[in-house]
C-alpha cells in the first residue's frame, strides 16, 4: 500500500523586500557575472549558503559540545569548496554568495578554460558535452567537490575555435572580409558586370 505523494519543498526562499533597488541591482550584476538564467537561480544559492550559516550559529550556540560536532559541517564545507582547510565555525559565518557561485560547475568550466564565457560553459553542459568523473553532467548548478576539480573536462574533443560563420561563407565566396578590402569591389566593379 502506498502513502500520500512527498510534498516537496520550495529549493529557494524569496527575500523579504522583493521590490529593493539596491538588492535587485546587486542580484542583477551576479547573474550577469555568473551567467545565471534567473534569480530564482541565485535564490537557490543564497539558501544553501544560508543553510550552512544556519547550522554554523546552531553549533556555536552549544560551546564546546557544537565544535566538536562542527567538524562534520567543517569538513563538508571543505570539502564542496566553499571553504579553505582550517577553517572555524566562525569562518563560516562569514562565507558569501561569490564562495558558493564559484563551486557550480558552469563556473568551474568556464575557470578551467573549457568555454569562452560563462554563457558558453552553461550551453556545453546542458548539451552534455562536459563531464565530471567521467559522467556527463547536464546540471549547470551541480556543486563540484575540490576533489573533482581536476575531472572536468570534455565528454569528446572539441574545437571552440571556429571562425565565426559570416566569415566563413565570405571565405567560401572568395570575397574579402576586411572592411576595407569589402568596400573596394563595389567601387570597381564595370556597369555592365552583374557577377559576383
Amino acid at each position: 500500500m502506498m502513502g500520500d505523494p512527498r510534498k516537496l519543498r520550495p529549493k529557494y526562499e524569496m527575500p523579504r523586500k522583493i521590490w529593493s533597488k539596491e538588492r535587485i541591482e546587486e542580484e542583477r550584476k551576479l547573474i550577469e557575472e555568473y551567467g545565471l538564467v534567473s534569480m530564482r537561480e541565485l535564490w537557490v544559492m543564497q539558501k544553501e549558503l544560508k543553510r550552512v550559516r544556519r547550522e554554523a550559529r546552531r553549533l556555536l550556540s552549544l560551546g564546546e559540545k557544537g565544535k566538536v560536532e562542527g567538524t562534520k559541517l567543517l569538513v563538508k564545507c571543505v570539502r564542496l569548496g566553499y571553504a579553505k582547510e582550517g577553517v572555524t565555525l566562525e569562518g563560516l559565518l562569514a562565507l558569501s554568495i561569490r564562495d558558493i557561485l564559484e563551486r557550480r560547475l558552469e563556473t568551474r568550466v568556464f575557470k578551467r578554460g573549457l568555454a569562452r564565457s560563462m554563457k558558453q560553459g552553461r550551453q556545453l553542459i546542458a548539451h552534455g558535452l562536459i563531464t565530471v568523473r567521467g559522467r556527463r553532467v547536464s546540471a549547470p548548478s551541480y556543486i563540484v567537490p575540490v576533489g573533482e576539480d581536476s575531472t572536468v573536462t570534455y565528454y569528446k574533443p572539441l574545437n571552440l575555435e571556429a571562425p565565426v560563420m559570416s566569415q566563413k561563407r565570405s571565405a567560401e565566396k572568395g570575397e574579402a572580409t576586411t572592411p576595407e578590402a569589402a568596400e573596394a569591389p563595389a567601387e570597381g566593379r564595370a556597369e555592365g558586370d552583374v557577377s559576383g
